[in-house]
């Protein structure tokens, strides 16, 4: 089954109401998730990450929204030693930040494709495939 590793940017659009773009796209992957299409796989840290974002722009509702996400299920993929030599390869090669190699370096290892909602990062990262812009997805070629 197709591995997707979908970072904060897409995992805060399931749950937050916004208008931004890429929200439909955002629950359309969760949707395939859901009928078991795709294997929606994250790095450990994604909890903290998602966690920041919404313990600070939305504080009221943060314990809910993040228990939302805690239920869906998602799995977590620990520290190894692949992961940890391709995130420090991407942020060296692509001078970008850990926090962000991290889900692509999981994507890369597990033979899946990272998806975002941060174009300036797949511009930047392209080269290094296994990336898809949130937009992009699954017109993107990849595994």
């Amino acid at each position: 089954m197709k591995i997707v590793v979908p970072d904060a940017s897409v995992l805060l659009k399931w749950v937050v109401p916004t208008t931004e773009e890429g929200r439909d796209r955002a629950l359309q992957l969760r949707e395939a998730a859901v009928a078991g299409e795709i294997t929606l796989m994250v790095p450990s840290l994604w909890l903290y990450e998602v966690g920041n974002t919404l313990a600070r722009r939305f504080p009221d509702q943060a314990g809910q929204l993040l228990e939302v996400l805690v239920a869906f299920g998602l799995i977590e993929r620990g520290a190894t030693d692949p992961w940890r030599r391709q995130v420090l390869k991407l942020t060296r090669d692509y001078g970008v930040t850990f926090y962000d190699a991290a889900y692509h370096a999981l994507a890369a290892v597990e033979s899946g494709i990272f998806v975002t909602a941060d174009s300036e990062y797949v511009l930047r990262t392209r080269a290094a495939g296994a990336v898809s812009l949130l937009g992009d997805y699954p017109s993107q070629p990849g595994p």
